[in-house]
């Protein structure tokens, strides 16, 4: 067996990966960002507005959590977030305590499924 080949890299036939059947959609690791509402977002979320929750979460760990505004901003700067989401993180009120990232997101935008206006 060559090492690194990417196909029949298995010992056993049975672990081999399985293609997608002939009425199943293709599977794949990238979502798709014209996937309407599927994937665990709220009703009413666009596609954009789950990438930016994403973008958001990438950058604070849930160990981090919970958490106040300074919290958050020293732990996107360590995680080398962009300054756009470190400046979007110094913007949230400083008295609250956030229990997770959707908790972020509601402050940030009002509610989970409402819009974001470009603030990052």
């Amino acid at each position: 067996m060559t090492e690194g080949s990417g196909a029949g890299s298995r010992v056993e036939e049975w672990r081999e990966t399985e293609p997608s059947g002939d009425d199943e959609p293709d599977a794949s690791l990238v979502p798709d960002l014209d996937a309407g509402e599927e994937g665990g977002a709220g009703s009413g979320m666009s596609p954009q507005d789950r990438e930016r929750r994403s973008q958001l979460g990438r950058y604070l760990r849930r160990s981090v959590f919970p958490a106040n505004a300074s919290a958050l901003v020293a732990e996107a700067q360590a995680n080398n977030a962009p300054d756009s989401i470190v400046d979007t993180l110094s913007g949230l009120p400083t008295s609250t305590t956030y229990a997770n990232v959707a908790d972020v997101w509601a402050t940030l935008v009002g509610t989970p499924e409402s819009g974001l206006e470009e603030r990052f």
